[in-house]
């Protein structure tokens, strides 16, 4: 249903960092390296996700926002949440399971830099 997804970051160097630390541990790879944009994927060459440079008060992050990325394993969602926080983002959930979401599902949740809510989730 969707192509890709985009969202602003504030400051470019340190958002690629961040994502560049965090993605990897769940498998996905910097695709692409641009002045103001930055691209990310699959290792097969798909790139469903970007960051643009935009200034702070243009990123309105929404408290309804909240992206999840798919994680190959458990390990992977601890991973993805203990590189999240060394790297400076908020806890928002610590790693294991939520029935309620469905019976195999396991997840963990953080706050990026700029405020975006972010999961990585196991089924």
């Amino acid at each position: 249903m969707i192509s890709h997804l985009s969202i602003g970051v504030s400051d470019l160097g340190q958002a690629v960092e961040f994502y560049d630390a965090v993605l990897a541990v769940l498998g996905y790879r910097r695709l692409y390296t641009g002045s103001r944009s930055i691209g990310y994927g699959t290792p097969d060459g798909r790139e469903p996700f970007a960051l643009k440079r935009r200034s702070a008060s243009d990123i309105g992050v929404d408290a309804g926002f909240h992206l999840a990325f798919v994680a190959p394993t458990p390990e992977a969602v601890r991973a993805f949440h203990a590189t999240a926080l060394a790297c400076g983002a908020q806890d928002d959930g610590a790693p294991g399971p939520r029935p309620r979401y469905g019976p195999s599902y396991y997840a963990a949740f953080v706050i990026d830099l700029d405020g975006h809510k972010l999961e990585a989730v196991y089924q």
